[in-house]
């Protein structure tokens, strides 16, 4: 089946997604931690939760290549592997460096699986689909991020928190391996672009890095999600400066994904506004709202800071996917997402590093003030994006005839 029809294979995959970014999103907190428990400061869970991030920028490239030119679903379950993998290895080590290098391989399966479901709902996704499914895709992230944190809190705590958050560890692995129920026929092989053709169109990563609206693109993608991963990695550690308990860090960072996850469900009405002052408006406000997350507000503040906050960054990723999809040549639609998921994971090797460095210089909440100042530059990015984007304004697909011919050609080779 082509771009559009049925779309039970897009349920399958949000499941999947939730079981392996819950598991991802209970871990994460769980290292800091577990990590914290052993003995380390602000730097050292700074650098181990860059270092999830550090391996996958050497692979994402590569990766992206491979599924331009052949199958997305490989990915999935190897992906699955290896973040389960990594999630339990992660509770069995016991220094600091062990639990780096689990977590580098957590970060790579992660990546591995997010590639392979991005170009599979990106290739069976008609033109005017794109925003909606992913939109819906990434309800699959936030569900996980709703669930992991509250599963983390409700497990870590007590006196031993290195053998608590070893156990939330172990069941964050278990938990990943649950993905594997909803892969099953999850794409179908008339979706898979010809081969021969493909392999000799091969477009230059600068050439896909030079096309208008791809660059813009990258950077909304990499500021989101750097403020999301730091939020995660470092909301433990205010809650420890602050006396809040791991429970009720938990149950903020799960408030924060539940807003994510309502904006995503209302996403297609809001995009009436169109997508270039949408992206700038969400952007705009999650720059001021991190910043706000400094000052040293009780609780109930620190709540509602945070769900605007996750409202504002539930815009970003499904809109900059987009963003990239309509502006990569339709060979490359796959590398251009994995360069996107680049930018991603530098961001998120060099925002946790950079925020253990100023969190060791200037407190523990200075780095939220760092994630503002880039969601304040994504939001000039974002105003001088393209006004000419297919999906700035109705109809999406009535602006660029020649998507739906390359989605659904012969020999188009990628999604």
């Amino acid at each position: 089946m082509g771009p559009g029809g049925n779309r039970g294979w897009l349920l399958r995959l949000v499941i999947a997604f939730s079981f392996a970014q819950g598991a991802v999103s209970m871990a994460r907190p769980a290292v800091s931690y577990r990590a914290l428990a052993l003995g380390a400061d602000e730097r050292a869970v700074g650098v181990i939760a860059g270092v999830y991030a550090l391996l996958p920028l050497f692979v994402a490239v590569p990766l992206g290549r491979r599924t331009d030119h052949g199958r997305c679903a490989p990915l999935l379950p190897a992906g699955v592997v290896l973040i389960s993998g990594g999630c339990a290895f992660s509770g069995l080590a016991d220094s600091l460096g062990a639990m780096a290098v689990w977590s580098g391989v957590m970060g790579l399966g992660h990546l591995s699986f997010v590639i392979g479901a991005q170009s599979l709902v990106a290739r069976r996704s008609a033109p005017d689909e794109q925003d909606r499914n992913f939109g819906h895709f990434t309800i699959g992230a936030s569900l996980g991020q709703l669930v992991g944190p509250v599963a983390a809190g409700a497990l870590i705590g007590g006196h031993d928190m290195a053998d608590s958050s070893a156990v939330a560890l172990l069941v964050a692995g278990a938990g990943a391996a649950v993905a594997f129920t909803s892969l099953w026929r999850i794409e179908e092989r008339r979706t898979t672009p010809g081969s021969g053709a493909a392999r000799g169109d091969r477009v230059p990563v600068w050439g896909i890095l030079r096309s208008r609206g791809v660059p813009a693109g990258i950077l909304i993608s990499l500021s989101v999600l750097s403020a999301t991963d730091v939020l995660t990695a470092y909301l433990p550690v205010v809650g420890e400066h602050r006396g809040i308990a791991p429970s009720v860090i938990g149950l903020l960072l799960s408030l924060r994904a539940a807003a994510t996850i309502a904006c995503r469900l209302v996403l297609t009405p809001l995009l009436k506004l169109g997508r270039t002052p949408l992206l700038t408006l969400s952007c705009l406000v999650a720059a001021l709202l991190c910043a706000g997350i400094a000052l040293p507000v009780p609780v109930w503040a620190l709540a509602l800071i945070l769900a605007a906050l996750g409202f504002c960054l539930g815009v970003g990723q499904p809109l900059s996917m987009t963003t990239v999809v309509r502006a990569a040549p339709p060979g490359a639609r796959s590398t251009a997402l994995a360069l996107r998921l680049t930018g991603n994971r530098l961001g998120q090797v060099v925002a946790p590093a950079t925020a253990g460095l100023i969190a060791g210089l200037a407190g523990v909440a200075a780095p939220f003030v760092m994630l503002g100042g880039l969601l304040l530059l994504s939001a000039g990015v974002a105003m001088r994006s393209p006004p000419r984007s297919p999906g700035d304004g109705p109809p999406p697909a009535g602006r660029r005839p020649s998507s739906r011919p390359a989605a659904r050609g012969r020999k188009s080779s990628g999604p």
